[in-house]
Formats: structure tokens, C-alpha cells, sequence
């Protein structure tokens, strides 16, 4: 019950004994609920600080960040195979293609015509081959009609030399049956020669199997090849993108990439962990990712793997620290995050992100795959490291 202020008693009147008693107590009850309070908040605010200090030394090198990080996805450069000028551009920037379809195609033209030659050359090696198999059926007969005239100069010379023999004829008809016989021979010769170098052109077998002819059929299926590659496809499910180069008239060279397409499909984050921060980290571990374009949206994933070298290994001009003005620097090793989680926002190759990972939650060994080969120990020769 609230009491009022007490007042001097009016005179004629006598104070209230009772009143006078109740005044003391009061003041004496009030100091003891505020040194209560006072300690509570003493005693509350060191069991804080020593929660907060437990749980901070609890997790200590439990989870790693960086914010060194980015979306990764497989990207094709698109090259033509042969060289030629734009004719005609069926894509767009950005637009979604298929495996398959046609992205650009350059002029046919000269191809066309390189596979028309190509089919003459075909014909003249046909039209070859028949000619050398007439010849090689004409050399037997050469060497028919050879070996007959080689038989009758033969019965001459001996009708010459039996009568030179005996006296009834002269020394000049002998010697000029020796010459026709020899000049026979001789053309027996030359034709059995002639057959033989015929006989050799056709020596691999069917005239599909001739050289010339072979020649002629290869070239022609480097033509047939040349014109398909006119038109240019896209290499799988993807986007394309960086067009600028991708109109028509401009001029391509074989080789040189012309256009990209961003694979759809599986989508990581590499995100490039301090050398310092790898003690404990190992594939199948879970992480948090946390992308700057979709600060919001909750990304959990996993480690696949653990590069096999710094990012400074595989740059174009590794550093080289063999000098005398040698600065130790703490080096970044890419470590790959596969995405688990659907973010319900498109993943662009490139965009920034931040991932935590739990390093406290061992995975069990890998049995193989890309993950274990990442943290696979190195071989060892004749039993030493």
C-alpha cells in the first residue's frame, strides 16, 4: 500500500505511534533489491563474456573463409577448321543452343569447287587404271608376236649356217640371218620388259586399289570435308556469347576462335584458399557460399578437390624465387566447391562469392574419383619419400 508523506502533527492533535514505526522500515528495506540487481548484472556479464570467449575457442580454425572466390563453369572456344569469310550468322548473343546446331557458316564457294576438282582428278585415275590394264593386256600379244619372229630367225640362221656350211652360200647372207636373229631377240626383250614395268603398275590388285586412283579418292574426301565444315555447330548444350566477331563478311582463320559457348550443366565455385588455411581441409567437407550478385540466397555445397599446385605454378611466368631479392609470400592453392543446392538463381560463370568451409566434419577416405586424387599422398620410390 502507498503511503503519503508524513506531516507534522497539528497541535492539539498526538502522532500516530504506528505511523512513525512504518516510516524507519521502508528506508531500511530499499538498499538491500538494488545491491540484489547490481549483483546479478556483476555476475551476468562475466559468464558472457566467458560463453562468448568458450565458443570462439571452441571453433577456432574450425571454419576457414575467402572471399577469393568465383563461379566456375566449362567454357568452348569455338574455332573454325577452315578459313573463309562469313556468309551467313544464325545466332545472337546470349541465345541458348543446342548440340548441334548451327551457329555461323562461311562461304562455300571454293570449297565446292575444290570438291569438284577433286571428283575430275577421281575420273582421270579411273581412265589411268583402264588405260595401263589395256597396255597389259597388249604387251602378251607383243610378246606372242615377238617370240614367233625370235622362232623363225632362229630356223633361218641354221638354214644359213648348215649351207654356209656346206659351200652353197655366202658369208654375208650368214651374217645378216645372225643379225635378224639377234634384232628378234632383243625386241623379245624390250616387250617381256614393257609387260613386266605394265604389269607392275597394276601390282597392288583391283583398281580401287591403285595409287593414283587412292590419291584421287582422298583428296576428294578432304573436299567432301572441307565443305561440311562450312557450316559451323555448337559443340554442346550451352550459351553463346562474345559475338562481337560473329558477322557476316568478316573474315575467319582456321584455328582462331570465332565465338564461345558457355556449357550448361555443372556449375562450381573455385575459390583459392591461403596455404595456411589447408591443414585441415579435405575433400567432401561441407561449405557455405555466399554469392555478392544474390546476398540472400542460402548456397551449401561441398569440397571435390584440392588443386595439385598454387595458382602462381600455372600462371604463364612463374615467379622465380632463386633470387637474392627473395620475399616470402603466402601463396593461394584453387580449391574446387561443387554447388548442392538448388539457389534458385542463374549461376554466371565469373560472378564473386564468399565460401566458409566446415574443416571439423572429416569425410570418410575417398574410394577414388577426382576428390581422392586431389588428396592422394605422393608416390613413393624404392621405400623412401
Amino acid at each position: 500500500m502507498k503511503e503519503g508523506p508524513i506531516t507534522a502533527a497539528e497541535p492539539g492533535e498526538q502522532a500516530d505511534p504506528s505511523a512513525e514505526a512504518a516510516a524507519p522500515a521502508a528506508s531500511v528495506e530499499a538498499p538491500p533489491k538494488k545491491k540484489r540487481g547490481r549483483l546479478l548484472v556483476m555476475l551476468s556479464v562475466p559468464l558472457l563474456l566467458a560463453a562468448v570467449g568458450l565458443y570462439l575457442w571452441l571453433s577456432s580454425g574450425r571454419y576457414v573463409s575467402t572471399d577469393n572466390a568465383y563461379v566456375q563453369q566449362d567454357k568452348v572456344a569455338v574455332a573454325a577448321e577452315i578459313s573463309g569469310t562469313i556468309s551467313e550468322v544464325a545466332v545472337r548473343e546470349n541465345q541458348p543452343v543446342r548440340k548441334g546446331q548451327l551457329l555461323f557458316r562461311i562461304d562455300p564457294s571454293q570449297y565446292r569447287i575444290a570438291l569438284a576438282q577433286a571428283e575430275a582428278q577421281i575420273a582421270a585415275a579411273r581412265v589411268q587404271v583402264n588405260r595401263t590394264q589395256a597396255e597389259v593386256a597388249g604387251s602378251g600379244a607383243d610378246i606372242q608376236g615377238a617370240e614367233a619372229n625370235v622362232a623363225y630367225a632362229q630356223r633361218a640362221f641354221d638354214r644359213q649356217a648348215e649351207l654356209l656350211g656346206r659351200g652353197f652360200t655366202t658369208r654375208a647372207s650368214h651374217d645378216e640371218a645372225l643379225h635378224d636373229l639377234q634384232e628378234a631377240r632383243e625386241r623379245l626383250a624390250n616387250a617381256r620388259s614393257q609387260a613386266q614395268v605394265t604389269r607392275a603398275q597394276l601390282s597392288a590388285g583391283p583398281d580401287t586399289n591403285q595409287p593414283a586412283l587412292l590419291a584421287a579418292i582422298a583428296a576428294r574426301d578432304k573436299a567432301m570435308l572441307d565443305l561440311k565444315r562450312t557450316e559451323v555447330r555448337a559443340p554442346s548444350d550451352g550459351y553463346v556469347t562474345q559475338t562481337d566477331r560473329l558477322q557476316v563478311g568478316n573474315a575467319v582463320v582456321q584455328g582462331l576462335s570465332v565465338v564461345t559457348v558457355v556449357r550448361s550443366g555443372e556449375v562450381w565455385v573455385e575459390a583459392n584458399y591461403k596455404e595456411t588455411d589447408l591443414a585441415k581441409m579435405a575433400p567432401g567437407q561441407p561449405a557455405e557460399v555466399k554469392l555478392d550478385a544474390y546476398p540472400s540466397a542460402h548456397i551449401v555445397g561441398h569440397v571435390a578437390s584440392i588443386g595439385r599446385g598454387t595458382g602462381s605454378e600455372f600462371s604463364v611466368l612463374p615467379a622465380q624465387n632463386a633470387t637474392g631479392n627473395w620475399v616470402k609470400v603466402t601463396q593461394r592453392v584453387p580449391v574446387r566447391i561443387i554447388i548442392d543446392s538448388d539457389p534458385g538463381r542463374p549461376l554466371l560463370a565469373g560472378l564473386s562469392a564468399e565460401v566458409t568451409v566446415d574443416t571439423q566434419e572429416t569425410p570418410p577416405p575417398a574410394q577414388g574419383g577426382r576428390a581422392s586424387l586431389a588428396h592422394a599422398s605422393q608416390p613413393q620410390a624404392n621405400g623412401r619419400r
